[in-house]
């Protein structure tokens, strides 16, 4: 069956496919951190997984000009996390690069 909601056309964007894949990376890298991060870990996952969902959700209100600029800044945070846990030491260099 093929859906026709032009509301589901966000899954055709480039930048929205990166954006979800951005947050499975996050996942499968944050969950194995230890108990006593869990809290900053799921901060970090849900600032991953906020992208995709601004970006869907601009779409969908057909002003993705406006929502692609607060999934930026969504961007800007997830990327602080990352220079917050290599510098800590929490994440190796590699897992940063990826």
């Amino acid at each position: 069956m093929v859906r026709k909601n032009i509301n589901r056309g966000f899954k055709q964007l480039r930048v929205w496919e990166d954006a979800v894949s951005l947050y499975i990376l996050a996942y499968k890298l944050l969950s194995k951190f230890p108990f006593e991060l869990k809290k900053v870990a799921a901060n970090s996952i849900d600032v991953a997984h906020s992208i995709s969902r601004n970006i869907a959700e601009g779409y969908c209100r057909r002003s993705i000009k406006e929502y692609l600029n607060i999934a930026l800044g969504s961007c800007g945070g997830c990327h602080s996390c990352y220079e917050s846990f290599l510098a800590a030491g929490q994440i190796s260099k590699a897992e940063y690069e990826q």
